[in-house]
C-alpha cells in the first residue's frame, strides 16, 4: 500500500511540476513588448485579454474596431473610455483609483489577467497610447501587460485573420495596488528641479523643448529648467511602425543620466513612450512618468520655465508665420 501511495504522490507531484513548468514557460515569454507571432500563438490562452485601444488618435476607434480587428480582442477607445481625465481644470491625467477599476473591471480585467495592449500600429504618437494604457495598468497593479509590437497594422500584415462585430467583455472585479514608484506628482517634479535628486526627460520634440511651440494647453513656451530633452519619435522607426531595435533604444536611453529620472511631455502621452522604453525594455527601474507633464507644471505661472523662445519668435506669430 505505502509503495502505491507513493507512486501515486509522485505521479501528482510531478504533474504539479510539469503544470507549472509549462505556466511559467508561457509567463516567462510573454515580454513587455510582443510579436504578432507570440499572440498568435497565445492567442486562446486562458485568462488572456487582448485589449485594442484604437481612437481618434491614430484615425480609429470603435467603427474600425468593428470593421476588422484581432479574434477575440475586446475594444476599449483609448481617448474616449476614460483613460484620461480632467482634474483640477487639467486635461489627460491619470484617473482616480475607483475610476480604473471600474474601467479596467468591466474590460474584464483583474490584478491576475494576462492583457496584450494592441494600438493600430500607425505612428509614434499612436504608440504612445499604447505605452500610457500599459503604465496606467501597470501603476494600479495589473503586472502582466504587454504591448504588441507594429499593433493591428502589423497583425493585418502578417496575414493572419481578423473578425469583425463586437466582442462584449465580460465584467470582473479589480482592486487596484497603486504603485506610487511608477508615477510622479508635481511636488515629485518640483523637487526634482531644485534639488536635482532626479533627471528630468522632456519626450516632446526639438521645438517644444526649446519653446518654438506649445501646446494649446500648456500656459508658457519652453522646458522645466534643468531637463534633457528625448523626443519620444527617435525611439520609433516610421518605415516599419515599431519601436527600433533592442541595441538602438539602449544607446538612445544613454543620453539619459544615471540614475532616478521622471519623463514628461506635455500630458503624459508622448512621455509614457519614454518611460515604457527606459522603465520596461533598457531596465531603469528609477524612471517615473509625470502624467501632469507641461500643461499642469504652466497652469501655476510662479513654476519657472526654462526657454529659447525670442522676440522674433514672438514677432512671427503675432505675423501668422509661427506658433
Amino acid at each position: 500500500m505505502r509503495k502505491i501511495f507513493a507512486t501515486f504522490a509522485a505521479a501528482v507531484l510531478a504533474s504539479i511540476v510539469l503544470l507549472g513548468a509549462t505556466f511559467s514557460a508561457s509567463a516567462a515569454d510573454a515580454t513587455p513588448l510582443v510579436s504578432v507571432e507570440w499572440l498568435n500563438t497565445h492567442l486562446h490562452d486562458k485568462n488572456l485579454v487582448v485589449l485594442d485601444i484604437r481612437s481618434a488618435i491614430d484615425g480609429g476607434g470603435a467603427k474600425a474596431y468593428a470593421e476588422a480587428h484581432i479574434p477575440g480582442s475586446v475594444h476599449s477607445d483609448y481617448d474616449k473610455a476614460g483613460w484620461r481625465v480632467t482634474r483640477d481644470n487639467v486635461p489627460f491625467m491619470l484617473p482616480s483609483v475607483p475610476e480604473l477599476e471600474k474601467l479596467i473591471g468591466d474590460i474584464g480585467i483583474d490584478e491576475n489577467t494576462r492583457v496584450v495592449v494592441v494600438p493600430a500600429g500607425v505612428s509614434f504618437t499612436d504608440f504612445g497610447s499604447a505605452a500610457r494604457t500599459y503604465w496606467t495598468l501597470k501603476v494600479v497593479g495589473v503586472n502582466n501587460v504587454s504591448i504588441l509590437d507594429g499593433g493591428v497594422a502589423a497583425w493585418k500584415k502578417a496575414g493572419l485573420p481578423v473578425e469583425n462585430g463586437v466582442k462584449k467583455p465580460s465584467p470582473t472585479i479589480f482592486t487596484a495596488t497603486l504603485n506610487e514608484k511608477l508615477l510622479s506628482r508635481t511636488a515629485d517634479v518640483t523637487k526634482a528641479e531644485t534639488t536635482h535628486n532626479a533627471t528630468l526627460i522632456d519626450a516632446r520634440p526639438l521645438d517644444f523643448y526649446l519653446g518654438k511651440v506649445k501646446a494649446p494647453g500648456a500656459q508658457a513656451y519652453g522646458h522645466i529648467p534643468g531637463a534633457v530633452n528625448l523626443d519620444s519619435a527617435s525611439f520609433y522607426d516610421a518605415k516599419t511602425n515599431k519601436l527600433k531595435p533592442q541595441a538602438e533604444l539602449v544607446s538612445l536611453a544613454a543620453h539619459v543620466p544615471a540614475g532616478p529620472a521622471v519623463a514628461y511631455c506635455n500630458t503624459g502621452h508622448w512621455a509614457a513612450t519614454d518611460w515604457f522604453v527606459l522603465h520596461e525594455l533598457v531596465g531603469r527601474q528609477d524612471v517615473s512618468l509625470y502624467d501632469g507633464s507641461m500643461v499642469e507644471w504652466t497652469a501655476n505661472a510662479s513654476r519657472p520655465v526654462a526657454s529659447s523662445r525670442t522676440k522674433w519668435d514672438d514677432l512671427k506669430k503675432a505675423l501668422g508665420l509661427g506658433s
